[in-house]
């Protein structure tokens, strides 16, 4: 199996120097932790997919991508400069990167922005097609992408495709302030995986909210329906290659003698390292720092604070105002407390090798990791990693993904200058015992939980979200429907149950207003009645004065109220059964009063059934409320001779021994049926399918577990197949 990774970035990054291309590893911990988890044992094959980092010439792009694929096993997407503005510097870092990480005041809103980031999704799609082989694993990484998954599955349906975020992804209440279009189409295209992964939990549950909030897509335990299959939502939080950090002194032993003047001097040393980026709290950083110089003047000429900035998206304003911000700042805190003997903060501002930055997590005493907001944050697991002596503090942003494993740190509120100095001088002052007893609790789970076992386990989870679906894809009608029309062809009795609302016609936003049935389905419908050979039952929950009003002037047959009432063809409507309404008085201030503490809730009531709508209510307060309301139900009919039932956004509450089972048994037993047909898309049209013949063909619309044979995705597909029917008897 080839795992083909999909990310804005190849691995390598081209350089132009005069004339000349070059090539060098690319920054960055995706990039690092998905290089170290593809060269292990663990994968046989891959290919990489992504942006080199720099515009091409024409003239050159066939060759630098032969180059490229046979050299790093990488496959370049090629895009021009005014794309790059626009989708990575534009949408990208302007819109997405604020937006996730709950800067909003940095969002820009911009349409041209939004083009240009569906247009390059879509190259990256165009360009994944021309090269991508039966089977192959398609892992899709990160915000630049979020449209891709969706494309890819319309260009290749049974493709294995798998997405991780590794931002944060944000609250409903910040998602939503995304135009509705934009929001919609990006969840819709991550939907489009059928694996998607987040580094926490908290970030997993913000995506399912918003999928229910915003596309109506509920979930069980991580697992989505959609409109055509499963799709698995989980939690994988990224770990890193631990030996290579906590094996890394002898490596390293000549960068470690190099800062010895540091350690010989008695000083404590405080390490803090990270990407110049408004989320990384660095400026915060700093001012807690100066407090903790002016509250603990015993702590003068005694540490140091090595603060390493590697430069980061130069050309966005925000960032060069940050650069400006930070430089100010250091200067002010050497002049405030430094002197010729000593400085309180040794700055650098370049990118640090391996070798540098292992030697600096070795001989440092208190690494400051302190971000506002990060998705996971690997340099805390790094440190950890590499303090063999367990020597080492961490302090550590309760904002970052890694907090949640990493609860052993001193854990700061980022936004408190008082805390971060507070946790400096805890960790400076802690107990060797304690850092010990820390530290190895830290190190053992993330030896355990590391980026090869990260890798493994989305991938095979992904294999098996893929062999899950499978159990809803044998139930398709599809293969099947071949021997349906055979059936249906050689029959002469023929009986045929047909649910209405979410069957025959999609769902109206009020079931009061009754959905008149386009052309198309009444012509359908007309011709199959005028087959001798066929009995049509327009089988529904609704009130019979809607179904004739509907179906007026169509020879079929109808039940209404789900089994209540029964109106065979050219008769008048019957009682199924003697029923009573005494119970109804009762039950009606107790859904009222859920209508009041739901708005856009709304009462039906039938002649033998009352009914709590909440179709176009809130879908998070609907689902509390729904439960409430049941638990509360069916407490008070314990015993009454009543049936509690919970449809497709309904409560419904009725005669108990009556359903659509009770009224399809009478048209059943009065004759001898050769082919009989019955599609629904409720759980009420399950007591249906359970009554029916072994060789019935019973169809269940929607991607949903059954007591019916076989699934149809949606009403169009239920027009579809009866337009089938009609031309297959014409024949």
């Amino acid at each position: 199996m080839r795992i083909v990774i999909v990310s804005n970035r190849l691995p390598i990054t081209i350089i132009q120097e005069k004339d000349d291309l070059k090539f060098q590893d690319s920054a960055g911990g995706l990039a690092t932790g998905l290089r170290t988890y593809l060269h292990s044992q663990k994968v046989s094959d891959y290919l990489w997919v992504g942006w080199p980092g720099l515009s091409v010439q024409n003239k050159i792009k066939e060759k630098l991508k032969s180059k490229i694929l046979n050299e790093f096993k990488s496959f370049p997407v090629f895009l021009d400069e005014k794309v790059i503005q626009k989708f990575y510097n534009g949408f990208c870092n302007k819109t997405i990167y604020p937006l996730f990480n709950y800067f909003t005041s940095h969002v820009t809103y911009n349409n041209d922005y939004w083009e240009s980031y569906m247009r390059t999704n879509e190259i990256f799609c165009k360009n994944i097609v021309e090269m991508i082989k039966p089977g192959d694993l398609v892992w899709i990484h990160d915000y630049h992408l979020m449209l891709l998954p969706k494309l890819l599955r319309e260009k290749i349906s049974d493709l294995r495709i798998g997405f991780f975020l590794h931002i944060p992804f944000p609250s409903y209440e910040v998602f939503r302030l995304l135009p509705r279009k934009w929001g919609a189409e990006i969840l819709e295209g991550l939907l489009g995986s059928d694996l998607i992964g987040f580094h926490t939990y908290d970030y997993t549950q913000y995506f399912l909210r918003c999928i229910l909030r915003i596309l109506g897509h509920d979930h069980n335990m991580g697992q989505v329906i959609t409109n055509d299959r499963l799709v698995k939502v989980d939690t994988f939080p990224m770990g890193i290659d631990y030996d290579r950090f906590n094996n890394s002194s002898l490596g390293v032993k000549s960068e470690i003698d190099k800062l010895d003047t540091l350690k010989s001097s008695g000083q404590k040393i405080i390490f803090s390292i990270d990407r110049l980026d408004y989320v990384k709290g660095i400026t915060n950083r700093l001012e807690g720092f100066e407090v903790f110089l002016e509250q603990n003047p015993q702590w003068h000429y005694k540490v140091v604070l090595i603060l390493a900035v590697a430069p980061s998206r130069t050309e966005v304003e925000h960032y060069q105002h940050m650069k400006k911000e930070v430089d100010e700042l250091v200067g002010r805190i050497n002049g405030k407390f430094g002197s010729i003997e000593w400085s309180p903060i040794s700055y650098q501002y370049r990118f640090m090798n391996f070798a540098s930055l292992a030697a600096m997590y070795k001989i440092s005493d208190v690494a400051l990791v302190t971000p506002l907001r990060d998705g996971m944050n690997l340099i805390a697991k790094e440190y950890v990693a590499s303090k063999t002596n367990n020597d080492g503090v961490l302090i550590l942003s309760e904002m970052a993904g890694a907090s949640k494993e990493l609860g052993e740190a001193i854990i700061v509120n980022p936004n408190s200058i008082v805390e971060i100095s507070d946790a400096i001088k805890k960790a400076l002052e802690m107990p060797h015992e304690e850092i010990t007893r820390r530290n190895q609790i830290m190190q053992d789970r993330l030896r355990t939980y590391d980026v090869f076992r990260w890798g493994d386990d989305f991938t095979t989870e992904l294999l098996l979200t893929k062999e899950e679906q499978k159990t809803f894809d044998l139930k398709l009608l599809g293969p099947h429907k071949k021997d349906l029309l055979e059936c249906y062809n050689n029959s002469s009795q023929r009986l045929l149950f047909l649910d209405y609302d979410g069957t025959l016609t999609p769902f109206t936003t009020d079931p009061r207003i009754s959905g008149e049935p386009n052309e198309n389905i009444l012509k359908i419908l007309r011709s199959l009645t005028e087959d001798p050979k066929n009995e049509i039952v327009i089988i529904s929950g609704r009130r019979k004065e809607d179904l004739q009003k509907i179906f007026d002037g169509l020879d079929l047959c109808m039940v209404a109220e789900h089994g209540v009432f029964i109106k065979e063809n050219n008769k008048e409507w019957q009682l199924a059964r003697p029923l009573n309404t005494d119970w109804k008085p009762k039950i009606l201030p107790i859904l009222k009063m859920y209508q009041d503490r739901l708005p856009g809730s709304f009462i039906e009531e039938k002649e033998f059934s009352v009914v709590w709508h909440y179709r176009v209510a809130d879908p998070e307060l609907s689902s509390v409320r729904a439960k409430e309301l049941l638990d509360d139900l069916v407490s008070f009919t314990a015993s009454a001779d009543v049936q509690v039932l919970q449809g497709n956004k309904v409560i419904e509450v009725r005669n108990s021994g009556i359903n659509k089972g009770t009224a399809a048994s009478h048209f059943i037993s009065k004759k001898n049926f050769d082919f009989m047909l019955s599609i629904g898309d409720d759980w009420t049209d399950e007591d249906m399918f359970k009554i029916l013949p072994p060789t019935a063909y019973s169809i269940r619309v929607g991607m949903i577990p059954s007591y019916s044979r076989f699934n149809l995705h949606n009403h169009r597909e239920v027009i579809d197949l009866l337009g089938t029917l009609v031309k297959t008897d014409v024949k």
